[in-house]
């Protein structure tokens, strides 16, 4: 069952120039940044409420990230679902006809396992659903 919005994933091009900004935007630190090597991305995470800010920042020219910027320059990329139980769930949304990018879910940053949709089942949004390790 999808619980809550977990966060929101924020493309840039440098963690380093842009968490300033969203740090004195929401008035608030980072509280923990680190570096997802299946993914090949670093990340940076903002509490907001009961939600969250991720920020993401490529760090291989071949990451979904980079190829990501390079389209599209800085901005929204993900919106990321907080799950019960992400294996039932993918079994729910499949049988609804949603199709996935991963065919299981793996791990992902900030101590999840992750599984994405893939956007053309999903009105072209980038959907991720989270569920803690």
């Amino acid at each position: 069952m999808i619980k809550k919005i977990e966060h929101l994933g924020i493309a840039v091009e440098s963690i380093k120039d842009s968490l300033p900004v969203f740090e004195a935007l929401l008035n608030n630190t980072s509280y923990k940044t680190e570096i997802v090597e299946s993914e090949f991305v670093k990340t940076a995470f903002l509490n907001i409420g009961e939600s969250k800010i991720e920020l993401l920042e490529a760090t291989d020219p071949k990451s979904a990230i980079a190829k990501f910027l390079d389209k599209h320059r800085s901005g929204f990329h993900h919106l990321a679902f907080d799950v019960d139980d992400i294996e039932e769930e993918i079994i729910r949304l499949e049988s609804k006809g949603f199709t996935f990018i991963h065919s299981s879910p793996k791990e992902g940053a900030d101590n999840k396992r992750i599984a994405f949709l893939h956007p053309k089942t999903t009105n072209g949004i980038l959907i991720e659903l989270c569920q803690d390790c």
